[in-house]
């Protein structure tokens, strides 16, 4: 029996990936469904930005129900259509990276994560929209312009993940993936009524060239409800023979009930961080209300803050930041041709990172490692630690990044995502619930941090939360 299919595009993943097995919907009304939502929803908010062809997509998912047919083993995500994120290669699909310099470039590979999502069934239909390169919190490039919020297409879709992020909210696509370095999965979610998890490093192999220096880059899933979230996770993570600080953990546990007793769970709220952070008025209202969900859980919520000196750690995320930038750009910078064609962003941060010394990357790595530690010791006496998302609502997209946050000039174009990056240079693994929306219907959300290594346990507590205020489903974009 043939699905109708606005019903195709809003089922949840987990319900599609049965309905698929059981063959009460086939891969080729799935990809149907997908595409012609596509066709509606796209032109308004520009979330996908290299599409295949129709003809071929379909072909594939006819493939796919030859499979079933067949009874032959299939994978978790057997006919999803999957759009990734376009900082990821694509063998035979154009990847730009949101920069000019690569507008016509065609991998002849795919990316490590995309092999696994290939393994896994899922079908890859093209490339979702990302800032130039990854940098700022903001998804808009020269290459195919800005992606709009899904509730408020005069408003940012947040970034980097911005495109993944849209496409999932507008039921385009029945999953994202997504990387953060600084909130570039967390912020997105946020703005856009999703979950999201940043995993500890090594969770999620990234097949970068780089083997023994870890980044704070990762990979990591998106979702609109958490069951969803690890259905993902269980398909990106999982250790890689060639990168040898991969975790050596099943990923299928990510695919197991979630459902637990979280009563007498000790979580800290820590706020604006003693004032240390400037939020828009609000933000804290909402996140302080969501608080009060997870005390009805029977979970023990308490205003707790690390003590260690902010802007030391700020002071060495900027090091951090300009180093690993200026590693792997210098090349475009120091190129006169592409280094006009560059956003000045991307030149700010690689001049400063070819003006330090190795010495000034070390302390700024001590630094972090301290930082760590004292999370280690706060959570010594709770299990988890709540953390605003981002510091304000979505702002005009036309902006490139906003300039003061509650009367607070913002110095740098990433300053005003330092709620994550704090969680960022801990090392700890974060996941972002949605906490509602303000008068506007500008969503909002938080991070649940956890200690590292204990993602299946940060699942469970959001599974919890999940059930128990169900925004996902609640309050679906307007379009």
């Amino acid at each position: 029996m043939t699905a109708p299919a606005q019903t195709v595009t809003a089922m949840s993943a987990v319900d599609l990936a049965a309905a698929i097995r059981s063959r009460a919907v086939s891969c080729v009304e799935v990809m149907d469904a997908h595409l012609d939502r596509i066709d509606g929803v796209n032109p308004t908010v520009n979330a996908i930005v290299t599409l295949c062809d129709r003809d071929t997509l379909l072909a594939e998912a006819q493939a796919r129900d030859e499979q079933l047919a067949r009874g032959e083993p299939i994978g978790p995500l057997h006919g999803f259509p999957h759009a990734v994120k376009d900082l990821e290669g694509t063998a035979g699909i154009r990847t730009t990276f949101g920069s000019p310099l690569f507008r016509d470039f065609v991998p002849n590979q795919d990316s490590l994560q995309v092999r696994r999502l290939r393994r896994a069934g899922a079908i890859i239909i093209g490339k979702s929209n990302t800032p130039e390169f990854g940098l700022g919190s903001h998804t808009f490039n020269e290459v195919f312009g800005p992606t709009r919020n899904a509730y408020d297409q005069s408003r940012s879709a947040g970034g980097s993940s911005g495109g993944a992020a849209v496409a999932l909210a507008t039921r385009m696509v029945p999953l994202a993936d997504g990387s953060d370095y600084a909130g570039s999965l967390r912020n997105p979610a946020a703005w856009n009524n999703l979950y999201a998890l940043r995993p500890s490093p090594g969770l999620v192999p990234t097949g970068r060239l780089e083997l023994f220096v870890p980044s704070p880059s990762v990979l990591g899933p998106m979702a609109r409800n958490v069951l969803d979230l690890a259905l993902l996770l269980s398909v990106q993570a999982g250790p890689d023979a060639g990168e040898p600080l991969s975790r050596p953990v099943e990923p299928a546990r990510f695919r197991g009930a979630l459902s637990t007793d979280v009563a007498g769970w000790r979580i800290a709220w820590s706020g604006d961080f003693g004032g240390y952070l400037p939020f828009e008025p609000g933000v804290l209202d909402l996140c302080e209300a969501a608080l009060a969900v997870l005390t009805d859980l029977g979970c023990a919520v308490e205003p707790a803050t690390p003590t260690y000196p902010l802007d030391r750690l700020w002071r060495d995320w900027l090091v951090l930041r300009s180093w690993h930038t200026s590693t792997g750009q210098a090349p475009y910078y120091r190129d006169p041709s592409k280094r006009s064609r560059i956003k000045p962003e991307l030149i700010w941060e690689t001049e400063r990172g070819l003006k330090l010394s190795a010495n000034d990357v070390a302390e700024a790595s001590l630094g972090r490692s301290a930082w760590h530690r004292e999370f280690n010791r706060l959570f010594e006496r709770f299990d988890f630690l709540l953390v605003p998302s981002t510091q304000l609502f979505p702002f005009p997209v036309e902006w490139r990044w906003p300039k003061e946050i509650a009367g607070r000039a913002m110095d740098t174009y990433h300053r005003w995502m330092e709620t994550c990056i704090i969680v960022t240079m801990s090392g700890c693994p974060a996941l972002n619930v949605p906490v509602g929306f303000d008068e506007r219907g500008l969503p909002m959300g938080m991070q649940i941090v956890a200690p590292i290594g204990q993602e299946l346990r940060l699942l469970q507590l959001a599974h919890a939360y999940d059930q128990a205020t169900g925004w996902g489903n609640r309050r679906w974009p307007p379009l």
